[in-house]
């Protein structure tokens, strides 16, 4: 029996799917298929019913799984025992960024730590700032850079890099541009564009706008702030934004505060309270670069990184 076999087993009962578990370990699907079957033949019964259309459990696989992850966390416990010892950082790290996010400062963190801990692999997945604190909370991810509308994502600790109000931003002659501020009840005869529902500009709005007992038309969606701008200045509509992205844009469009709407977005590092070594470090050296780099906005004050990292919120 071989530690991959047992690994392979586990990945097809957890995805239900020898094509989606293949994925997931990175190899073809008829290896994983060949060592599940060698894995079958040693223990002497079937794992798999794989008459249907999903890979289920069968009663033997059902008592087997238990053991196998046993079995896989027994060795991962001893090789970070010894790890420990010899004063290395070893293992797999999945960090989470939101899709079409511009702050490079997360990437000047994952070189440094590259270079000072080689034995780690990581894996970079984009996604949407909702789905990535929902993977963090399931254990799926270690570490995301994330925004979000509230101080503090139940359940997660974080670190915040920066915070930035909301704005409705028009292109040259739009008829809100010349009034240096805008309500809701303005901007409601008006189309809107803004980030899809999950992201941390949208969220805040909505937010926003639930509290202040109106529901806003969002006529267009794009995946990127970049994109949602670009909309707004060939004249589809007002874009909601945030400020430093309307700055960026000027003089092709104006920004106009929000009267009565206090929206803002976090943007911050989250984690699970409990970590690994790899994700410690980790986190030291994400805290470093943003530190070192030129504020993106109105950043919270820098906690000592001998200190336990505070839990601010994610925009």
């Amino acid at each position: 029996m071989e530690l991959r076999q047992l690994e392979y087993f586990i990945a097809v009962a957890e995805e239900a799917n020898f094509t989606r578990a293949a994925e997931r370990v990175h190899i073809s699907q008829s290896g994983v298929s060949s060592q599940v079957r060698q894995l079958e033949n040693e223990l002497g019964a079937q794992l798999f019913d794989r008459s249907g259309r999903t890979a289920r459990l069968t009663p033997a696989g059902i008592a087997a799984l238990e053991h196998a992850r046993a079995a896989l966390a027994s060795v991962e416990a001893a090789r970070q025992a010894v790890d420990d010892v010899n004063g290395l950082v070893r293992g797999k790290l999945v960090v989470g960024m939101v899709t079409a996010c511009t702050v490079t400062t997360l990437f000047d963190a994952l070189s440094t730590f590259h270079r000072s801990h080689p034995g780690v692999e990581i894996t970079l997945l984009e996604d949407t700032s909702e789905r990535l604190v929902e993977r963090l909370r399931a254990n799926m991810i270690d570490l995301a850079l994330v925004g979000t509308s509230v101080t503090n994502p139940a359940g997660l600790e974080a670190y915040e890099i920066a915070r930035e109000p909301l704005v409705a931003a028009v292109p040259v002659g739009h008829p809100l541009s010349s009034q240096g501020r805008t309500t809701l009840a303005d901007l409601g005869r008006y189309s809107l564009i803004s980030l899809p529902s999950g992201t941390g500009v949208r969220t805040a709005f909505d937010d926003a706008c639930t509290a202040m007992g109106v529901r806003m038309r969002i006529t267009l969606q794009a995946g990127a702030p970049a994109a949602v701008a670009d909309l707004a200045i060939r004249g589809l509509g007002v874009a909601i934004i945030s400020a430093s992205m309307a700055a960026q844009q000027a003089p092709w469009l104006t920004a106009l505060p929000i009267e009565g709407v206090e929206a803002e977005t976090v943007l911050s590092l989250v984690w699970t309270s409990v970590t690994n070594p790899a994700t410690q470090h980790l986190i030291g050296h994400c805290r470093r670069s943003f530190a070192a780099s030129r504020p993106l906005s109105h950043p919270a004050p820098e906690p000592e990184l001998s200190a336990p990292v505070s839990s601010y919120g994610s925009s």
